[in-house]
């Protein structure tokens, strides 16, 4: 799988900077600090997907009848 599938084109885009940051200057504790923030913002970006999912359904059901 090539990363440069999934990222945005845009050269100022936030996601691009972020996989691009050198990780070598940072301590054990900030690496694992950046994992719980990456792992919060998994968390909340699949809470907007399901909210999305659902959103996308309850229109459906609306106006299939």
């Amino acid at each position: 799988m090539d990363l440069d599938e999934f990222l945005p084109k845009n050269a100022g885009d936030p996601l691009a900077a972020l996989i691009a940051q050198d990780l070598d200057p940072l301590s054990v504790k900030e690496l694992d600090a950046r994992i719980a923030a990456l792992e919060g913002e998994i968390a909340r970006t699949r809470r907007k997907m399901q909210t999305a999912v659902t959103h996308r359904a309850s229109a459906h059901d609306l106006f299939k009848s």
